[in-house]
């Protein structure tokens, strides 16, 4: 098999096991759509990037779908909205008290991810697998840039 065919294939998959899981645990459980799930993830797992955008940047989802999320967790009380000081234009993200026993959810299902999408592997290798993620991540971001 093709490689780019192999680790095209592998991320996607990987994608589609975290959305399965989102579904599976969060979705259900809380009467969510898998968006709003992400949002709650993305804000839990990455603190400091916090606006929509940053959102919309790293998790690659559309820009509509995430304003749509954003509002609809707004309104369930899960998330609130502040201007950044420095720049009125910017929005900043942060989950409630509301949203702890959504974001417990996420933290199991972020736990039995990693047991599953590493299975196997030990300490050292998923320690080289995390520098070589990382160089291939800004590898492909210089390579974006470039394109731009």
């Amino acid at each position: 098999m093709n490689r780019t065919t192999e680790y095209l294939g592998n991320i996607r998959r990987i994608i589609k096991l975290h959305e399965s899981m989102l579904k599976e645990y969060v979705c259900q459980e809380y009467a969510m759509t898998l968006t709003e799930a992400a949002v709650i993830s993305f804000l839990y797992n990455n603190p400091g990037k916090d606006t929509a955008a940053d959102i919309v940047e790293l998790r690659m989802l559309q820009k509509s779908n995430v304003s749509q999320a954003v509002e609809s967790l707004v309104k369930k009380s899960l998330l609130v909205r502040k201007q950044d000081a420095g720049d009125r234009r910017k929005i900043h993200l942060s989950l409630t008290e509301k949203a702890e026993p959504v974001v417990e959810t996420v933290e199991k299902v972020c736990r039995e991810f990693h047991e599953e999408v590493f299975c196997g592997i030990s300490q050292e290798k998923l320690d080289t697998f995390s520098e070589v993620n990382e160089r291939i991540g800004e590898n492909v971001q210089k390579a974006i840039e470039r394109r731009g």
